[in-house]
């Protein structure tokens, strides 16, 4: 077992190795950052309302529930509308069209598992993978005329204007993780919020926002409010669903590759769930017939009855042949914002239209 003085030793050394990195880093940031404030790079504009849900830090903040639940709610209120989405992971490239609204002819490799999953989640809705948001929204916009169209993770990808931008934080994070990458999980500083138009700390249910980053947010010219992610009552399966009670009681073993791991242990916990033991493995992993084999090995060691993971996963492992038989179900999370966060985004978005 290392001493204390060596981790120290060892941390410390890292911070200086990896100084210039994370200086390099910032000053690209910064530099682009002030070339789109001042006009030097170009930002186009749509015919329509564009609307980004997105975040500064490195994933696990719940933009995919934030989407599906903006869409529902524009959709609530009359409007027709499409998603463009980076599509992180996929094995393409370039203009990828997940669904038409209708038809889903992709695999999630090729569109990545997120976008996959709102396919799912949102018939009707026009979803593409695109880079290039722009040239992703001109294909929307040719082939589809929404009234809206979301960005779902852009809020670093100002080619695109936007008329309203909304930010996601983990309520669940600390002062530290709050640091620019490589030190912590900041994409970009803090000082950066102030380009949003609103913000919500999300998975309030599962820990409340830390005083000092709650100060740091109270203090930025953007009003912010809470939000939960809520457990439906019923699990999905390959085969069939089942009560979210009927599975309390029995021992079970839970799954999952997602950016916020932490966040799904205390959902489960949170839901009432026996859980014994969670395996992770890296967000947008792609499941192979050995991690089939090493769950069903993990079920036999402890008795598990039942396998619990993401809904994101669980459509991973519809695709595996060697998983048809497991007995795996996923959990289906909502975004919930407060009643204040709800009517404030309905007020800019109906502000933003003028």
């Amino acid at each position: 077992m290392n001493s204390p003085g060596i981790n120290l030793f060892t941390n410390t050394f890292l911070r200086y190795l990896l100084f210039p990195l994370a200086l390099l880093y910032w000053g690209i940031i910064f530099w682009r950052n002030l070339f789109y404030t001042v006009g030097f790079f170009v930002s186009h504009k749509l015919p329509c309302q564009v609307v980004s849900i997105g975040n500064i830090s490195l994933g696990g903040t719940g933009k995919t529930p934030a989407v599906i639940y903006l869409t529902k709610l524009l959709q609530s209120k009359g409007n027709t509308v499409a998603i463009i989405s980076r599509g992180y992971g996929r094995k393409t490239t370039g203009t990828v069209l997940v669904t038409n609204g209708k038809i889903l002819n992709q695999t999630w490799q090729n569109v990545g598992d997120e976008p996959y999953l709102m396919a799912h989640q949102l018939p009707g809705v026009p979803i593409i993978v695109d880079e290039n948001r722009y040239r992703g929204g001109v294909y929307l916009i040719q082939h589809f005329v929404p009234d809206v169209i979301i960005l779902d993770d852009a809020f670093q990808h100002r080619q695109l204007e936007r008329n309203l931008d909304v930010v996601l934080i983990n309520a669940q994070d600390s002062v530290n993780d709050n640091k620019l990458i490589p030190f912590g999980r900041l994409r970009e500083p803090w000082f950066h919020l102030r380009r949003a138009h609103l913000i919500f700390w999300t998975k309030t249910n599962l820990a409340a926002p830390s005083a000092a980053l709650k100060s740091r947010a109270n203090k930025l010219p953007v009003p912010n409010f809470t939000s939960t992610m809520e457990t439906e009552s019923v699990l999905i399966g390959l085969k069939d669903n089942l009560p979210l009670d009927k599975v309390k009681g029995a021992t079970s073993i839970a799954v999952s590759a997602v950016g916020d791991p932490l966040g799904f242990d205390r959902t489960l916990t949170q839901g009432g769930l026996k859980v014994v033991a969670h395996i992770r493995f890296p967000d947008h992993h792609e499941y192979s017939a050995s991690d089939i084999k090493r769950l069903l090995q993990k079920m036999n060691a402890v008795h598990a009855k039942y396998i619990i993971t993401t809904e994101k996963d669980l459509l991973k492992f519809a695709t595996l042949k060697d998983a048809q038989d497991l007995s795996i179900y996923g959990l289906v999370i909502r975004f919930t914002p407060s009643l204040g966060g709800e009517n404030a985004l309905l007020r800019l978005l109906a502000n933003s239209k003028s």
